[in-house]
């Protein structure tokens, strides 16, 4: 990476920590695609079409409105034409630079945080695309836990830690990130657990079983089947832990329309995303829930009582399930659906194995997190 560049690790710790060196993130993209995607606490000035041009009249006009005493990082799709506003700006005296390969970049951007309130947990952020995973550790072994398609991100915290991966699990089959989990059990040569309710034409799957438990060290994952957002939906219950996956977020619940929206269908899963949320609220108020998902959260790591879920005010929906109120919990979900993650069809195909991963896997993941029910 060239001195005119900044490492979009570099942008999200500056971004995301308070004490870290204060940065100003100028993104130069259209205005339609700033709404639906961007850095968080980012400035768009949409000059996207006239930089392709080497049009920079836009971008002086509002060279009065950049700080001259910080650092400026430009913010394209692909950081081409942000590496030409950085340029331009450098030239008027600013210290800017380019984010490394623009959006694209952000969108594979991994931070790690250990979970101090509980024993053994690593949570696994992917900022710019509201992904969570984790390694569940003991004893010197771990299990990662929907693991991304950039494998080498948990082969790498695994060294850093001294840790053997003994298994690795997904939640359920994603329809927002192609998932990296049988790729690592693969090269690992150690099990991939997934429900077989949503193990579609997949080969070699290690079938969750509802209440079995997974060893890992001396301890182990506790396997609860949660259905609701899709059919094989599990949670895993670690210590004083629960590894929500898209059953429970910190604000919402994972949506019950992406394996069939037909609102009868709809109805029917969110019906059983109830029932298995009251299971998951006869657990212990001091259990910590840590999601698969986060939209605009800004706590890290993301985790959250159980007791603190169940507030209206934190939880809305999980508000209604402790207040034993399914028809609530149902309309309030049928009304209030919002777009499905980008190219979920696709990515479902791909985890489920019916599709090869083809071209652009990257690219099929990028934009927001629409996973959430509301």
């Amino acid at each position: 990476m060239s001195n005119t560049a900044i490492d979009p690790s570099d942008v999200a710790r500056r971004v995301q920590e308070d004490d870290a060196e204060d940065i100003f993130v100028l993104d130069v993209r259209n205005e339609d695609d700033y709404d639906e995607w961007q850095i968080p606490g980012s400035t768009n000035v949409p000059i996207y079409d006239e930089l392709l041009e080497h049009d920079y009249s836009t971008l002086e006009t509002t060279l009065d409105e950049l700080p001259e005493d910080e650092e400026i990082a430009v913010v394209c799709v692909g950081g081409i034409t942000s590496a030409r506003a950085a340029e331009f700006l450098r030239e008027h005296g600013f210290d800017a630079k380019s984010i490394d390969r623009g959006m694209n970049g952000w969108g594979r951007v991994h931070r790690q945080y250990e979970v101090e309130s509980v024993d053994g947990v690593i949570q696994i952020v992917r900022p710019g695309t509201g992904c969570v995973s984790y390694l569940a550790t003991d004893n010197g072994e771990a299990i990662v836990i929907d693991p991304s398609q950039y494998i080498d991100q948990y082969l790498d915290v695994a060294d850093e830690h001294n840790l053997e991966i003994v298994g690795v699990a997904d939640t359920h089959a994603h329809a927002d990130h192609v998932s990296g989990a049988r790729r690592l059990a693969g090269e690992l040569d150690v099990p991939y657990y997934l429900h077989e309710d949503d193990a579609g034409e997949l080969e070699g799957v290690t079938e969750l079983e509802d209440g079995e438990t997974i060893p890992v060290g001396n301890s182990g994952l506790h396997v609860i089947h949660t259905p609701g957002h899709t059919p094989g939906s599990a949670s895993f219950r670690f210590g004083d832990a629960l590894l929500s996956g898209d059953t429970l977020f910190l604000r919402s619940v994972g949506r019950p329309d992406l394996e069939d929206s037909a609102e009868d269908a709809v109805r029917e899963a969110a019906g059983q995303l109830f029932g298995s949320l009251d299971r998951l609220t006869d657990l212990d108020d001091e259990t910590l829930v840590l999601p698969g998902h986060f939209t605009d959260e800004e706590i890290r790591p993301l985790a959250t009582e159980l007791e603190e879920l169940q507030k209206e005010t934190t939880n809305e929906l999980l508000s209604y399930v402790e207040d034993d109120d399914e028809t609530a919990f149902v309309e309030t979900i049928v009304e209030s659906l919002a777009d499905e993650p980008a190219n979920y069809n696709e990515i479902k195909q791909i985890n489920w194995g019916k599709q090869q991963p083809s071209g652009d896997t990257e690219a099929l993941e990028l934009g927001p997190n629409n996973c959430a029910a509301n």
